[in-house]
């Protein structure tokens, strides 16, 4: 059988003093913290035997993979399964908890909110867990014997996990392993995800704030 590693990055903190939930939006770039949760992880993951790097189309993505890519001298490829999760919401000021109340008090939000388990106000949970998935099998083979590295957002990673571990897709968001610039490792033996670790190689720094997906 063959053994083979994914490493599914979640991209660190962006600059978002509006707490806006940004999605799929142009114009998010990480913050100075940030960028230095990239350069942690990307010190982290350059101690791997790496051969492909990718990553999601969005600006936080793209440079939270820059250390990495600078540091084993490889191109950073890019795949759209690894975009964030679709959201009817993006564009609202409620990123952190912030006009919840208002959100869902408002009779014309009421549609989004009939199937949380869907969930109804976005993307469906499986279908982000199996392009992500179809994704990482790609990355792994692409890197030839090596280990794989892709860049994406917070709820793609938890629904790739999830699926990966028999867990129900729908879940309280609180209680996500998923911190800004973590890498959660898939262990591959022939198509069959065996094992599933986790790291935070940015902890050792303080919290900022305006996290997102």
């Amino acid at each position: 059988m063959a053994k083979a590693v994914v490493h599914l990055l979640r991209h660190g903190e962006v600059y978002n003093p509006e707490k806006v939930l940004y999605g799929r939006l142009p114009g998010f770039r990480l913050s100075d913290l940030g960028q230095a949760q990239a350069k942690l992880a990307g010190a982290y993951l350059a101690e791997r035997d790496v051969g492909y790097l990718v990553s999601s189309p969005l600006e936080r993505a793209r440079q939270t993979a820059a250390p990495l890519a600078a540091a084993l001298e490889l191109p950073v490829a890019i795949d759209e399964r690894l975009i964030e999760a679709d959201n009817a919401l993006q564009g609202r000021r409620v990123a952190g908890g912030q006009n919840l109340g208002s959100l869902f008090g408002d009779p014309r939000n009421w549609r989004l909110f009939v199937n949380p388990l869907r969930p109804s106000w976005g993307e469906p949970y499986q279908q982000v867990a199996l392009r992500v998935l179809a994704a990482a099998r790609t990355a792994r083979d692409r890197a030839d014997g090596k280990e794989a590295v892709c860049v994406t957002h917070q709820l793609p990673v938890v629904a790739a996990r999830r699926y990966a571990e028999g867990l129900r897709l729908a879940h309280d968001p609180r209680s996500r392993q998923c911190s800004l610039a973590s890498v959660t490792t898939l262990t591959f033996m022939d198509e069959l995800i065996v094992k599933v670790d986790y790291a935070e190689p940015a902890a050792v720094l303080p919290a900022g704030v305006g996290a997102g997906a």
